[in-house]
C-alpha cells in the first residue's frame, strides 16, 4: 500500500468517526489510526529514495546528453578536417560541419531541456505528495493531542 492511500484510509477514518457535537472534533479508534500512521512511516522512506533516485537520474540523462553533443560535435569536427584536405569542397564541407555542429549543439540543448524539465516535474510531484503527507500527519497528530 503507498503513503496516499494510507492517508486516504486514514482520512476516512477521521471522516466516518463518531463526531462530538459543537466541539468539531471526531473520535477515532486509536489503535486503528496509530498503526496507519505507523505504515505511512515505513512507506515514507520509499518516497524519498525514489524522489533521490529520480534526481539522480536526471542528472544522469543530462550527462549522457552532454557525451552525446560532445561526440557528434567531436565527429563533426574530424569531418570538417577530413573535408578541408580536398580543395574543390572546402566550401561544402565548412557548411554542412557548420550544419552539423549546429543540429548537435540544439539537439544537446533539447535533450537536457527535457531531461531537466521531466525530472523537475516529477520531483515537484514527489514534493507534493510529501507536502501534503506532512500537512496531514500534522493536522492529524494536533487533532490527536487536543483530543486529550
Amino acid at each position: 500500500m503507498d503513503v496516499l492511500k494510507l492517508l486516504e484510509e486514514l482520512e476516512e477514518i477521521v471522516e466516518s468517526g463518531s463526531s462530538i457535537p459543537f466541539a468539531h472534533k471526531v473520535l477515532v479508534d486509536k489503535d486503528e489510526v496509530l498503526e496507519i500512521i505507523k505504515e505511512i512511516r515505513i512507506h515514507l522512506p520509499d518516497e524519498v529514495k525514489q524522489a533521490q533516485w529520480i534526481k539522480e537520474e536526471r542528472q544522469r540523462i543530462l550527462i549522457d546528453a552532454q557525451q552525446e553533443a560532445d561526440t557528434i560535435i567531436q565527429e563533426a569536427n574530424e569531418h570538417i578536417a577530413a573535408m578541408v584536405e580536398q580543395d574543390e569542397i572546402t566550401k561544402i564541407a565548412r557548411k554542412q560541419a557548420e550544419d552539423i555542429i549546429s543540429q548537435a549543439q540544439t539537439g544537446a540543448k533539447d535533450m537536457r531541456l527535457g531531461a531537466r524539465d521531466y525530472a523537475d516535474e516529477i520531483l515537484s510531484e514527489v514534493e507534493n505528495n510529501l507536502t501534503e503527507l506532512a500537512k496531514t500527519i500534522n493536522n492529524n497528530r494536533n487533532e490527536l493531542k487536543g483530543m486529550k
